[in-house]
């Protein structure tokens, strides 16, 4: 069964920072602590769940926005 949540209990962010700023790890940390990941992911070892472009996990980089849902 799907939640049900009303619209006043919803709330959107987003982060943005320089380059290396930890960005990527953040999100990992969110998700991992969230339950919606079960495996914090490391950008070092291209495992971020975020960073899903085959390019960005050779690299170490993100290269493409992304958006995911979670609930606090």
């Amino acid at each position: 069964m799907a939640r049900e949540y009303k619209i006043e209990d919803y709330r959107n962010f987003g982060i943005m920072a320089h380059i290396d700023a930890g960005k990527t790890t953040t999100t990992e940390r969110v998700l991992y602590y969230t339950g919606k990941s079960h495996k914090i992911g490391e950008v070092h070892d291209g495992a971020a769940t975020m960073d899903w472009m085959e390019q960005e996990q050779e690299r170490g980089i993100t290269i493409t926005s992304a958006a995911t849902t979670t609930f606090w």
